[in-house]
């Protein structure tokens, strides 16, 4: 982003009373979490079953060591640390700017 743009941002971020912030898996990777659909990610990769079917509830409850093998190796993210947009985002919580975040992540790194 150019410089420009930056404090039009800026600017944008003084005058607002209320942002509600849209997330998704993008803000993740910076934390050395992997997406589902983009080139060499999750998706992309090759399992024993498709991920839509391992991560149902029926293949949890009917195979529940596979489950917990493709969760252990593609999906724990417990030692991911937030980087600096959840940073940015906390301190516009604290400036009380910040009204929502609205994400499809699970990775508990908005929190």
């Amino acid at each position: 982003m150019n410089k420009d743009k930056l404090i039009q941002l800026q600017e944008f971020i003084n005058e607002a009373n209320k942002i509600v912030v849209f997330s998704g898996a993008g803000i993740s990777t910076e934390s050395g979490i992997k997406d589902f659909r983009s080139k060499d990610r999750l998706y992309n990769e090759k399992y024993k079953y498709p991920p839509e079917q391992i991560l149902s509830h029926s293949f949890f409850i009917n195979n529940t060591l596979d489950f917990y093998e493709f969760y252990r190796n593609k999906m724990d993210c417990r030692k991911a640390l937030p980087n600096y947009a959840h940073k940015f985002f906390k301190k516009l919580e604290d400036k009380n700017k910040l009204e929502a975040i609205i994400t499809q992540n699970i990775d508990n790194l908005h929190t």
